[in-house]
């Protein structure tokens, strides 16, 4: 990185220059500013002013319509020059977590925009999976896409129970608690009975690939079972999105 005068207290100001990079890639592709700022628990004004200096050196880049941040060039090589992991076998890992819930694990990955299930629970049948492709603002594991992807939640909010969001307002104040951090959530909003929670994995560079879900009956699946949050954050950062099962 090349040197610059970032003011005041040098050795804090790169603490917050990593704070900040650390938020953009947890928060994945697409995320604000404000976002970013607020995950890393920085002043908005000290923030700006960071992430302007992250984006002249390379480690952070400004999406196409300049709406928010994703990691940059220098970041990904810094990422790469890490040591060559071993190999993930998948199944291993989702059948090890599978052992510990009484709902299903599903492995999601996210291409060109659109949600495709790698592994499906074997012991739990997915019903209603056409509609989980085509209707992501209606489970957790299409909300999670939608808060790393803005751009994707411009369409059309099709009703699919009564639970459902349809308000576009409404939509992206849950999506922006997502990008904050919290897992994603769904409660009778693409099946009538049905709860999700979804946690994101991330590719080396730290962008959001996909998620890792947990899915079962309203009732029983409670949606802020922090235990079972963290189970999941745990074999998330095990899996690899995308590959295949």
């Amino acid at each position: 990185m090349a040197v610059r005068d970032l003011g005041g207290n040098e050795p804090r100001a790169v603490q917050r220059a990593l704070a900040l990079l650390e938020a953009a890639a947890r928060l994945g592709s697409g995320a604000s500013a404000k976002d970013i700022a607020a995950l890393a628990g920085i002043p908005p004004a000290t923030a700006y002013r960071l992430l302007n200096l992250l984006v002249a050196d390379g480690y952070l880049v400004r999406i196409a319509d300049l709406s928010g941040f994703a990691l940059g060039r220098r970041t990904r090589e810094l990422a790469g020059a890490a040591e060559q992991a071993t190999p993930v076998d998948n199944r291993v890992v989702l059948e090890e977590l599978r052992a510990q819930v009484r709902y299903g694990v599903y492995l999601a990955s996210y291409t060109a925009g659109r949600v495709r299930l790698v592994d499906r629970d074997p012991d739990h049948e997915l019903s209603g999976e056409r509609t989980l492709v085509n209707a992501p603002h209606a489970s957790a594991i299409g909300k999670l896409m939608l808060a790393s992807r803005p751009d994707l939640a411009s369409g059309p909010l099709r009703k699919v129970t009564a639970r459902t969001i349809t308000d576009p307002d409404t939509l992206e104040l849950e999506l922006s608690v997502i990008r904050r951090g919290e897992p994603a959530r769904e409660v009778d909003e693409i099946r009538v009975g049905r709860s999700a929670l979804a946690v994101p994995v991330h590719d080396r560079g730290r962008a959001v690939v996909g998620c890792l879900a947990a899915i079962g009956p309203t009732g029983r699946l409670a949606v802020d079972d922090d235990e079972l949050v963290e189970l999941l954050r745990a074999y998330a950062g095990r899996v690899v999105a995308g590959a295949t099962t």
